[in-house]
């Protein structure tokens, strides 16, 4: 049943999912079964194999709480062949409880206390005989506990309104109105507010299956810290009319009100609240799933950039008092020296500061300056675009995200690596590795602090840790490893390997020398025949005496990989050349998968292998984006064409470093010509595009930008000219990609 229902759920056959479920219980890894298993799952990416998983849990949940709930019932001596079939129809959690709830032993209510003064008959009498004297019938239930008619009366209503808070018919009806309804935000009274953060919900209304996910958290947020309340404005007459109808017979004009004087009192104080929070709850779990895709998607874009191979890079930290620190990494990520300038105020030393860099750069022969975006960041980046123009340099600069570098450059690893250096040296360090390699340098951060997220801090930690995580694995794994030179902290995020694993191959490969082939890995300490086997096709040994140890081909298919090569008449030395590519091209792959008995999944991955057998699955994505010039907010205008690198990407839109010290925004209206429900289908972290100016707002030093074809089509001077025109001594469009 469960099978079933997740493959109508997500659009997949029962075979798909039984398959992966199977593949999952004998131990195997996500990133394994996608890779290596396509054949099996009919190739389900890595994506769908964790929903898969998730699904599955949350419906084994699901049926134990049903199981759960109905025992509890029965033992109540309640459940009936109604309540099973209830029960059976449900396909949320909360769905379940609301069946529950008329029979949960709550905490000390005033229904509860009225019941155990004995005034539950007086009440089911109410109902049952609607055109009598309550008065003269509530005299039978007077007591020590209940001394006067209006106490007896008060406690049948009191029973009688959480009667109606907890009918299930009731609770679905004012759930289906209260949906269509609006929510409502206003600032409170003597609210602080300072930076007018929430100034959007001072006074805001929407239809709550309008409301868009960043709102909610904006929202939640905002009520969180006292500055707004939230209510909901729906047809709440619509929902006592309904209540009333399910309790009315004859009633005479005493029994009329004090049956709705129950109804209401049930609704308002008991019903409303409760299935409000329902909703709100059920809004901010769908906000926070989104938000937390939105994370992961920003998060696996950055991890994904493309290295920067084969450059001398110098790591630029910026600073004010304690000077810019500078740090040389060769093309490797070696770190070659480490300095301090002081450019910027109150030193302000620019000819001692120009005279420090120029030398690094003649010394190392460094091509780029990657300047880290934090504090005094556009002025560093104002003196090296100075500089290098001054000095005619064939040297180019990027600016580089230093969300996390602090955690990383105070941590033990950092410690580890370079125990002579102070934080601020290790941050330039990482600055420069981040551009050479991201992956490499940011898979040592701990994903929450690179900052790539919206309301992250507002998230259940425990699962956006978890996704977080699942991406770095999912990135290091889609890439794989270099057994001979990766770290212990890349290491241990590949399929099948634990840190002690990771350490010890570092251990093993630090005492030969250097590991030779994939089968060695056999014999290091640690490393089982499960783990070797869900491993050894993420890690790549580039000078191994077998060629396919090079290759993403997993071990289990060498036998079939030399088998295609003989049909295609070729050997290994003939792998990754231009004869293998012909060869392909010229081939019969049906014929030669039906004579190597080779599912096409596989032959395909095969193929790619010969073809590119070190391609960076990377290269796929724009490379960053190099500057030599800058600019100034000054410099533009409506209409004006400049590239820029997305930064961010969140619900309404995305946030572009175009060389200003200001953020460019692009609204998610303006990503396309055609709607666009989510930013994610149009830009990614990372990404690189033309963008037009449609909005220059100079006093609030905010960028609006557009995608749309009509405004890419407008006319407008280039920005790179009037530059030039501002400053003949930088060169017009000096830019490179």
């Amino acid at each position: 049943m469960i099978v079933k229902k997740i493959a109508e759920e997500m659009s997949l056959s029962e075979n798909q999912i039984s398959v992966t479920l199977n593949l999952l219980e004998e131990g195997n890894t996500v990133p394994f079964i996608a890779r290596y298993r396509k054949e099996s799952t009919h190739g389900l990416d890595e994506e769908q194999i964790r929903q898969i998983s998730e699904k599955v849990e949350y419906q084994k949940n699901l049926e134990k709480r049903k199981e759960d709930v109905a025992r509890l019932i029965d033992v109540q001596g309640k459940l009936t062949e109604e309540i099973k079939r209830q029960l059976d129809a449900c396909t949320r959690l909360s769905q379940v409880e609301d069946i529950y709830r008329p029979y949960q032993q709550k905490k000390k209510t005033r229904a509860g206390i009225a019941k155990q003064k004995g005034l539950l008959p007086f009440c089911e009498w109410i109902l049952a005989h609607q055109n009598m004297d309550m008065d003269q019938e509530a005299k039978k239930y007077l007591s020590d506990d209940v001394k006067t008619i209006e106490e007896a009366k008060q406690g049948a209503k009191d029973i009688l309104a959480e009667s109606i808070s907890d009918d299930l018919n009731v609770r679905k009806k004012v759930y289906q109105i209260m949906q269509d309804g609006k929510i409502i935000t206003k600032i409170k009274k003597n609210a602080s507010d300072e930076n007018k953060i929430y100034r959007m919900y001072y006074d805001f209304s929407s239809f709550i299956h309008r409301v868009a996910n960043h709102q909610i958290l904006a929202i939640n947020r905002g009520e969180k810290e006292k500055v707004i309340t939230v209510n909901f404005d729906f047809r709440k007459e619509d929902c006592l009319q309904y209540a009333l109808k399910r309790l009315y017979h004859q009633p005479n004009e005493n029994t009329r009100k004090f049956i709705e004087e129950a109804v209401k009192d049930g609704l308002e104080r008991l019903a409303f609240p409760s299935i409000e929070n329902q909703i709100r709850s059920e809004l901010t779990e769908k906000a926070e799933k989104a938000s937390m895709e939105v994370f992961s998607m920003n998060l696996e874009k950055l991890l994904l950039q493309p290295p920067l191979k084969d450059r001398v890079i110098l790591g630029f930290d910026p600073a004010y008092r304690t000077g810019c620190k500078l740090a040389v990494i060769d093309a490797t990520g070696k770190m070659l020296e480490v300095s301090v300038i002081y450019p910027h105020v109150p030193v302000k030393n620019v000819t001692q500061s120009e005279k420090e860099l120029k030398r690094l750069i003649d010394t190392y022969h460094v091509n780029v300056i990657a300047i880290g975006n934090g504090t005094a960041s556009r002025e560093s980046e104002r003196f090296v675009s100075e500089f290098i123009s001054k000095n005619h340099l064939n040297v180019f600069y990027t600016m580089v995200s230093e969300a996390g570098a602090s955690v990383y450059s105070a941590s033990e690893l950092a410690r580890k690596e370079y125990p002579e250096l102070t934080v601020e040296k290790r941050s330039a360090i990482s600055i420069a590795r981040r551009l050479m390699d991201p992956l490499v340098e940011l898979i040592k951060i701990d994903p929450e602090a690179i900052g790539v997220g919206q309301y992250q801090h507002d998230m259940p930690q425990r699962e956006l840790k978890q996704r977080l995580n699942f991406v770095v694995e999912k990135a290091v794994n889609r890439v794989g490893v270099n057994v001979n030179t990766a770290s212990v902290e890349l290491l241990k995020h590949v399929s099948g390997l634990t840190s002690a694993m990771a350490e010890s191959i570092v251990k093993v490969r630090d005492e030969k020398g250097k590991i030779t082939n994939r089968k060695e890995l056999h014999s290091i300490p640690k490393i089982g025949a499960k783990s070797f086997e869900q491993a050894a096709g993420f890690l790549r040994i580039l000078d191994s005496s077998e060629p396919l140890d090079a290759t993403s081909i997993h071990p289990e298919s060498y036998a079939l990989a030399y088998r295609i090569l003989d049909l295609l008449k070729m050997n290994a030395s003939d792998i990754g050349t231009d004869a293998m590519k012909k060869c392909f091209e010229n081939c019969d792959s049906e014929k030669i998968m039906k004579e190597a008995d080779c599912d096409a999944y596989t032959f395909e991955d095969i193929k790619q292998s010969f073809l590119m057998p070190l391609r960076d699955y990377r290269e796929n994505f724009d490379q960053v984006l190099l500057r030599q010039d800058i600019l100034e907010m000054e410099d533009l205008k409506i209409h004006d064409k400049l590239q820029g690198t997305v930064r961010n990407v969140v619900d309404f839109g995305a946030f572009v470093d175009i060389g200003l010290h200001e953020t460019g925004l692009i609204h998610v209206s303006e990503l396309s010509d055609t709607f666009v429900s989510d930013p994610m289908e149009v830009v990614k972290v990372g990404d690189i595009f033309e963008f037009t100016i449609i909005g220059l707002d100079k006093d609030r030093k905010r960028i609006s930008l557009s995608l749309k074809s009509d405004a890419a089509n407008r006319i407008g001077q280039s920005v790179a000219s009037r530059v030039a025109a501002r400053d003949s001594s930088v060169p017009a469009g000096e830019t490179k990609r």
